[in-house]
């Protein structure tokens, strides 16, 4: 896959690269006696995604064969069914025009975007995820779409054109993480001052140590303790 390959991050899925995983949740020294805590797991390259094969059951296969055939194969890069649910990887620029699709067509009549948010994997390629969770109230569906850019060209389409809701989450994905949404009707800040530099939600982002301020005055004093992702 391109560098533009995007990953979940779970653990069935993708993890940090260059990491090796020991144990069944990565956890050490905890006297465990269930043998789970043999498990080594070998560490993945870059953006790899572990695809779930198909069939993927239930409504899954027709929620993937029907934008394979509106848009073409490549408008799919990958398909993950994880605890039940549908996450189906998608690249940074068709962003709106799969959402269009998800929403006209008549066999998937996807009428509603949820939520738009942001997600920060510090050891991948591509570390800044967008996850658009969506639902279909004509056939009772959700699917999870995603996609991956990195801090180089921090660039997705936006959807707000698609889907008006997206227009203030997509505002705090860039106040908070970076991400910028292309052909977006204004794209400003939305949680932290016009004038803030930085992006707080990133894994990087200084977690303590100063005061934060919030439009209209609003504020809060620096903790004595943050944790660290170490």
């Amino acid at each position: 896959m391109s560098d533009e390959t995007t990953g979940t991050g779970r653990a069935d899925s993708v993890q940090p690269v260059g990491i090796e995983r020991k144990g069944l949740f990565g956890a050490k020294g905890t006297g465990d006696t269930s043998g789970f805590g043999g498990l080594v797991q070998a560490a993945p390259t870059a953006g790899e995604i572990v695809s779930t094969p198909a069939p993927l059951g239930g409504y899954f296969d027709e929620i993937v064969d029907a934008l394979r055939e509106l848009l073409g194969e490549e408008a799919v890069r990958a398909v993950v069914v994880d605890r039940g649910e549908l996450t189906i990887y998608i690249a940074p620029d068709r962003t709106a025009e799969v959402c269009k699709a998800m929403r006209d067509d008549e066999g998937l009549r996807f009428e509603l975007c949820d939520s738009v948010s942001g997600v920060d994997y510090p050891d991948q390629r591509n570390r800044l995820h967008v996850v658009y969770h969506l639902t279909s109230m004509t056939y009772r569906r959700r699917v999870r779409l995603e996609t991956a850019v990195g801090l180089d060209h921090p660039v997705v389409q936006s959807v707000a054109e698609v889907y008006p809701t997206a227009d203030w989450q997509e505002r705090e994905a860039y106040d908070m993480f970076g991400v910028v949404f292309e052909g977006h009707p204004h794209l400003t800040r939305i949680l932290m001052p016009d004038d803030w530099e930085g992006h707080p939600q990133r894994k990087d982002y200084p977690l303590g140590g100063i005061s934060v301020e919030y439009k209209d005055g609003a504020h809060i004093p620096p903790p004595d303790e943050r944790r660290a992702y170490k």
